[in-house]
């Protein structure tokens, strides 16, 4: 049986071994292959044991005591570090535990540590200046993807089986996909938010976890799902009463291989889904090639004023709380020019582009008329290596000087940042804008030895459909996990 994170929860519960000699058997991987990794910021054993012992009844819950490690990202525990990968807030400690931090320890599972994100987590790759890169357990030389990288990489070499992670463009997905584990991004308001931060990029950004079962992803979203009456979004009740679900037979599956943003997809990526066709026509599943159902180039850019204003009100309060206004020298070059372009954004510019998602979010709901999924690569290519530049000096330049430019200038600049980036991964945003779940599965591994995902999309509330796929290609033995789960 696999070792993952229901296998340790019974381990647990059993008392085949005790919340403290797993907690050391973690600490000896951390402290032997961590420095190499560069995945996990912060490991704190002491505080999990206290938790441990102190909370009642823990292995009655699912998890049973489980360790997990928090993204540095917006999952705060009351007073542990929360520095969102930024200098400014290096020192910075939390006031309070999340709704869903709080969901997790209700579920059974002691924060053990955090993971690296990039600053503010505008990339996917995973390399905040005051971390430096994380790297990629299949092969050191190549990132871990972002902006959940550090808890990817924790997760593929074995340190965890399961880690707190979250996706406001593809942040669960991506580095699921480089790293060869199961990224579910759940429907928008699924998931506890709060008590801050209600809408997270506008409904964009959600948090779940990293992977490598089916039976943790399933067991890890109906532990999690709920209804929050204070949240501003709440999920269709579509596949409430999971218990009494009934899986169909044969799927109506759509697929596309084509870049939403007209740009190149790896031969290998293609390859992915078409051996995922194949494997879906052998079980009886319809599979129809479609043209791209959305006007990826528009949604792409709105999407980016979307990242430009919030992240000119989040600085608007943390100049409030510095009692200064922020500076060039407060953080890194691509969080100043996305700054810069949210200062210039009209209000009326910015409700045009979330209406723009809604646009999309119908166009994809009419298509779920038809179709039970959307299939697509995870991302067009495997994970980059360290050593790749995905900006230039000439974009550098104009970051620096995003405070003098006008508006289209501005949204130019960070277009042009991200063009190389967004040619990695332009198939994940598009469920965070429509709120739609989507998840990725570790099917394929390149020549090179790198692993590469499929994505499925579905209607919203139907992840339902998304684990009975899941399920045939794990339980068909399709998945490519890293090689300390294949043991």
């Amino acid at each position: 049986m696999m070792k993952d994170g229901l296998f340790w929860a019974e381990q647990l519960k059993i008392k085949q071994i005790s919340f403290q000699e797993y907690v050391e058997e973690i600490e000896r991987k951390v402290l032997k292959e961590n420095p190499l990794l560069n995945a996990l910021v912060t490991f704190d054993k002491e505080s999990a044991l206290k938790q441990y012992n102190e909370t009642k009844n823990i292995q009655e819950t699912p998890f049973a005591g489980l360790p997990i490690p928090l993204k540095m990202l917006g999952q705060s525990k009351k007073d542990w570090l929360t520095t969102s990968g930024s200098r400014l807030f290096i020192n910075q400690r939390a006031s309070y535990t999340s709704h869903f931090v709080h969901s997790l320890e209700k579920n059974g599972f002691i924060p053990l540590g955090q993971t690296a994100a990039p600053e503010f987590g505008f990339k996917n790759v995973t390399d905040a200046n005051i971390y430096g890169d994380t790297r990629n357990p299949w092969n050191l030389a190549y990132s871990a993807g972002g902006s959940s990288g550090g808890a990817a990489a924790v997760v593929a070499a074995g340190f965890f089986p399961i880690a707190a992670a979250s996706d406001g463009g593809g942040s669960i997905r991506i580095p699921a996909s480089f790293n060869g584990l199961i990224g579910l991004k759940p429907t928008r308001g699924t998931i506890p938010v709060g008590p801050t931060g209600w809408r997270g990029w506008q409904g964009a950004s959600i948090s779940f976890g990293l992977t490598v079962s089916m039976r943790d992803t399933q067991a890890l979203f109906y532990g999690m799902r709920g209804t929050e009456l204070a949240a501003p979004y709440h999920a269709p009740q579509v596949e409430w009463q999971h218990q009494q679900a009934t899986q169909k037979k044969s799927l109506r599956i759509a697929f596309s291989t084509i870049s939403p943003v007209g740009t190149t997809v790896s031969e290998e990526a293609i390859q992915a889904v078409k051996e995922a066709i194949d494997f879906l026509e052998s079980q009886g599943h319809e599979v129809t090639d479609i043209s791209y159902p959305v006007d990826g180039p528009r949604l792409i850019r709105d999407y980016y004023q979307m990242n430009g204003a919030e992240t000119a009100a989040m600085f608007e309060e943390i100049s409030h709380g510095l009692q200064r206004e922020v500076t060039k020298e407060d953080m890194e070059l691509m969080t100043w020019g996305i700054y810069q372009y949210g200062t210039k954004l009209s209000a009326a510019s910015y409700v045009h582009s979330l209406q723009s998602w809604d646009e999309a979010a119908y166009q994809m709901e009419t298509l779920f008329e038809t179709y039970d999924l959307f299939l697509t690569p995870t991302t067009a290519y495997p994970a980059p290596k360290i050593a790749t530049d995905l900006q230039s000096d000439e974009i550098r330049t104009r970051l620096a000087n995003a405070a003098e430019l006008s508006a289209n200038e501005a949204a130019q600049v960070v277009y042009d940042m991200f063009e190389a980036s967004l040619a990695l991964s332009p198939y994940t945003q598009l469920a965070n804008l429509t709120g739609q779940p989507a998840i990725s599965l570790p099917t394929f591994v390149t020549n090179e030895g790198l692993p590469l995902g499929i994505q499925f999309m579905a209607s919203k509330g139907r992840e339902d459909l998304l684990l009975q796929i899941g399920w045939a290609f794990e339980e068909n033995q399709q998945f490519k996990l890293p090689k300390i789960y294949r043991r």
